[in-house]
């Protein structure tokens, strides 16, 4: 199907009485984006042209110039389940590494890494590789994501301080 109509304004669902006309399914790295074609489950092809790139989330909706309004779902994509005692230890060192993490009550996702991994189980976590949507949290740098955040190999003398408070 030709491409007839384009996005050009996110509305940050979920939107109650908001009914969709189609739902587009993205990965975390898709749902990242600014101009960008896309097609939806029911064969819609239509082209996103935002005026920034923006980090999409799990039920938010792209509105078509027309009006109708295309739901985003977060697809299923390989990751790792986290559980056991010390799950704040966990995200900490999670979070030290700038691994976009998911958190949960009970539980952490992030994105399978065999050298995240093989820390974790050192530290004592409990693992399971899953197929779930991911939507890890946001971060200081941007609306879902930890972008734009450099340590430079970490060296932090004068001239290249970094704040690590982050919050």
């Amino acid at each position: 199907m030709s491409i007839f109509t384009t996005a050009r304004r996110v509305i940050r669902g979920p939107v109650s009485g908001q009914l969709p006309f189609d739902i587009v399914t993205l990965s975390y790295d898709e749902r990242f984006l600014r101009r960008k074609r896309l097609t939806t489950v029911h064969d819609l092809s239509f082209m996103v042209n935002l005026a920034e790139t923006t980090s999409l989330q799990d039920r938010d909706l792209l509105e078509l110039d027309d009006g109708r309004l295309i739901e985003v779902i977060a697809a299923e994509e390989p990751v790792v389940e986290i559980t056991g005692p010390a799950l704040t230890r966990f995200a900490w060192h999670i979070g030290n590494r700038h691994t976009p993490c998911q958190i949960e009550q009970d539980r952490l996702l992030i994105r399978q890494d065999h050298v995240i991994e093989a820390m974790l189980t050192q530290l004592g976590a409990t693992l399971r590789r899953a197929i779930e949507p991911f939507t890890p949290e946001g971060g200081a740098y941007g609306h879902g994501r930890t972008m734009g955040h450099d340590h430079g190999g970490h060296d932090h003398g004068p001239s290249n301080f970094t704040d690590h408070s982050h919050g």
